[in-house]
């Protein structure tokens, strides 16, 4: 498969996904109308930071006169898990640039690290072309609805459940990538962590959620290769 239709392959298998990335830059956008901060914001956390949980956050934060550092640390709290997300793709670009590396980076998210790492074990990609049609296409979408629920979130009636949207997305990401025991006891017990620490400061449940979960994928993985004759992958 040639570059450009690497691109549009990434492009076509995150199109379902952008209609949960629509509601949830409408909420981001409207977040900031409602908490009664300058509609700049909204645009400028959504360049900079390009995070829908951290922004949000962030918004919140703001609203109560937090200060700049906890607003910082608490971002970068919940974006720890970009980190262990870097660190699965790091095999499959290595051959990239530092110059190359920078972009990637910066459009990293959920669903562009869960839809390229599927796709770039069959192989069948160029992956940092893959990778750029997917991430490329949620960050023009979410810029676009960022503004637009500037413009008109606080005119949304109150009654339509955008925010079950988020949740959706996610969990439509989940359900293809638990494959086995191993990607099951991951989901299964980062997802009951991240519930139970719900109430954590700096969205500590998430991060440490992540963390169980590694955790349990990485022992049942290790349980697996022991039943199959002692062939230890973990």
């Amino acid at each position: 498969m040639d570059r450009r239709a690497s691109v549009v392959a990434g492009m076509r298998d995150v199109a379902p996904f952008l209609l949960g990335v629509v509601p949830f830059g409408l909420v981001a956008g409207a977040a900031v109308v409602a908490a009664g901060l300058p509609p700049e914001l909204a645009v400028g956390l959504s360049v900079v930071v390009f995070a829908g949980a951290s922004q949000l956050a962030a918004i919140d934060l703001l609203q109560a006169d937090a200060n700049a550092a906890v607003v910082v640390l608490t971002v970068l709290v919940i974006n720890l898990r970009m980190m262990m997300y870097s660190a699965s793709l790091a095999p499959y670009l290595d051959r990239l640039s530092l110059a190359e590396r920078a972009p990637v980076a910066y459009l990293l998210t959920d669903q562009a690290f869960a839809l390229s790492v599927t796709r770039f074990e069959t192989d069948d990609v160029v992956r940092r072309w893959y990778y750029l049609g997917v991430a490329l296409s949620l960050w023009v979408v979410w810029q676009v609805c960022t503004v637009v629920g500037v413009v008109v979130g606080a005119s949304v009636p109150a009654g339509i459940p955008l925010d079950f949207a988020v949740p959706l997305t996610f969990l439509a990401l989940l359900v293809p990538a638990v494959k086995g025991r191993a990607s099951g006891t991951a989901a299964l017990v980062g997802g009951g962590v991240a519930l139970a620490l719900t109430t954590a400061p700096f969205n500590l449940g998430l991060v440490l959620g992540a963390l169980a979960g590694v955790v349990a994928g990485l022992l049942a993985e290790r349980v697996v290769g022991t039943d199959a004759g002692g062939d230890d992958r973990a």
